[in-house]
Parts: C-alpha cells; structure tokens; sequence
C-alpha cells in the first residue's frame, strides 16, 4: 500500500516533505541500503569474516572474560533459580555494548567501509 505524503508546494522548488513524513521517508532510504550492505556481506562471505574478526579481537582484548564475570556476578547477585537467560541478556547487553573497545570498532568500521568501496555499493 503507497502511503500518500502531504509535501508542501513550492513553484521553486520540489516538494518538502512535512517533518514527520521526512523521517519516515528518510529512514526507509537509510534501512534500505543497510539492507543492501547486508545481502551484500551475506553473498560474498565477507559478514562472517567480520564475526570471527570482532569474536578474535573480543577475546583478544579481555572482553569476553569481562563479561562472563559480569554474568557470574549477576546470577550470584540474584540466585541462580532467580535469573532468567532473557533477563541476563537484558542486563548485560548495554554494558557489553558500552564496554567494546573503540580500537575493535574503528577496525570494523574500517572493514566494512573498504567493503563498500571495493563492491562500489
């Protein structure tokens, strides 16, 4: 179903999109393209490479020990028949997010952009 948007008119110029319908139509663009990265990685083997690259550079950098403590502390905290596997992603999630090294992400970063450029996405 096409969504019809209420862009103001101009004789200058084409249509602006409203605010609300800007980031709507925005956001479509932008999940559109990373969809596109990502069949692109998928096809040619390259999203794997990445997985073991960061799962190597985490274990590398201590990251994982870290959390497997943060785990054990909060199961210890809370009781072992207390804590759900559901519940322990929800908590450790925003600090194993916070607490990557930046180093691990710019050399991420940095392959997926050489990704991009070499399939010339």
């Amino acid at each position: 179903m096409i969504k019809e948007h209420n862009w103001k008119h101009s004789v200058n110029r084409p249509p602006t999109p409203d605010e609300d319908d800007a980031a709507e139509y925005f956001e479509k663009d932008e999940v559109t393209l990373r969809e596109i990265i990502n069949v692109k990685l998928v096809e040619s083997g390259e999203k794997e490479n990445l997985m073991e690259l960061v799962r190597d550079r985490l274990v590398e950098c201590g990251w994982k020990d870290e959390m497997r403590i943060a785990c054990r502390e909060h199961v210890k905290k809370k009781g072992r028949n207390d804590v759900t596997v559901d519940e322990l992603i929800r908590v450790i999630t925003p600090k194993g997010r916070a607490s990557v090294p930046d180093s691990v992400k710019a050399e991420l970063l940095n392959r997926i952009q050489n990704f991009i450029v070499s399939a010339a996405l």
